[in-house]
């Protein structure tokens, strides 16, 4: 049987790209998301001489956990079709609320102190969006300034936490491995479940594409979707504490842009802005693909704003990619 080509540009593009299919599935975006992985290492390891070393594979686990985190929680927002832009400054305000607080708390203390402090963020976003029908974009932008002045409020300068202990976080080993990634990977391990074999992780999907169908079948839409920015704000109040115990000091101005990394790893990831439609185990690419540019471009000492025009001439590409893909579908 024949299939009729779709109509349009992104038609003509998609007939200029073979496909893998096996076992009737199209694979053509697993293999080119493999693939570029692999070149990136490749193209790396043969023009830098560092690339390789244990000092640089160990900083770029380490230095990935960041955003790795606001991404899962970015991906569970942008699946109910909303975007949560105040990630980066909830980042600032659990790091420095969490350095702020090792001298008069016990360590466990003040780093669930924290993460609370990143659930709380996000409950508000969810309610206001949920219950007060405002649009997530404006909500998010709103906390994003407000936040950040919250944390310069609590500390205008820089914090060092007084306890050596806290770093432990940030900078414990295990085996080859730094602690800190193994906790990230452990929440997209975790958070892929969330969203495959639990009910209300399949309803935000379900949310992202269609909201009134999911509210016809019973399921309590407004729950749901402040239950997914609450995910966010705890992933970002965690990748807060993490960070501050990285570099051990904590900063109010820290986390600009980071929101921006989080949704090119999710739009990397084959993520719809529209919701609906992503996976953490695609995300984790999109996460491990924008770190690799990022450490490539600052081992061949690329200036930061040309990384930042990199980064969105990517997203712009992959959305046309993605945008092919589905007319060909």
């Amino acid at each position: 049987m024949t299939r009729t080509a779709p109509a349009g540009p992104a038609a003509s593009i998609s007939g200029r790209f073979p496909r893998l299919v096996l076992a009737g599935r199209d694979l053509t975006a697993q293999a080119a998301f493999v693939t570029l992985i692999v070149a990136l290492v490749a193209v790396a390891a043969l023009t830098s001489d560092t690339f390789l070393t244990q000092t640089n594979l160990t900083n770029l686990l380490k230095q990935m956990v960041t955003t790795g985190l606001l991404a899962y929680g970015m991906l569970v927002v942008i699946l109910t079709g909303g975007i949560d832009l105040s990630v980066g400054s909830v980042v600032a305000f659990s790091g420095i609320i969490t350095a702020g607080l090792v001298s008069d708390l016990p360590i466990p203390m003040a780093t669930v102190v924290g993460i609370a402090c990143g659930i709380g963020f996000g409950l508000v976003n969810g309610v206001l969006v949920a219950r007060f029908g405002l649009a997530p974009f404006v909500v998010t932008l709103a906390a994003l300034t407000t936040v950040r002045g919250l944390a310069f409020v609590y500390s205008e300068v820089p914090i060092t936490p007084e306890d050596p202990a806290f770093l432990t976080l940030g900078s414990a080993m295990l085996g080859p491995v730094p602690l800190s990634t193994v906790i990230m990977l452990a929440v997209f391990l975790a958070g892929g479940l969330f969203l495959t074999r639990f009910p209300a992780g399949r309803s935000i999907v379900a949310i992202g594409g269609n909201a009134e169908a999911v509210r016809l079948a019973g399921i309590n839409v407004r729950k749901h979707v402040i239950l997914a920015y609450t995910i966010s704000g705890a992933c970002a109040g965690l990748a807060g504490v993490i960070l501050a115990s990285r570099v051990g000091i904590a900063q109010p101005s820290v986390g600009v842009a980071f929101e921006l990394d989080a949704i090119a790893a999710c739009v990397i990831g084959g993520a719809s802005l529209a919701g609906g439609r992503g996976s953490a185990k695609a995300t984790f690419g999109g996460v491990l693909v924008l770190v690799l540019i990022n450490n490539l471009l600052n081992l061949y000492g690329v200036q930061s704003f040309w990384q930042q025009v990199l980064k969105g001439l990517i997203i712009i590409a992959v959305i046309l990619v993605q945008r092919a893909n589905q007319a060909r579908t």
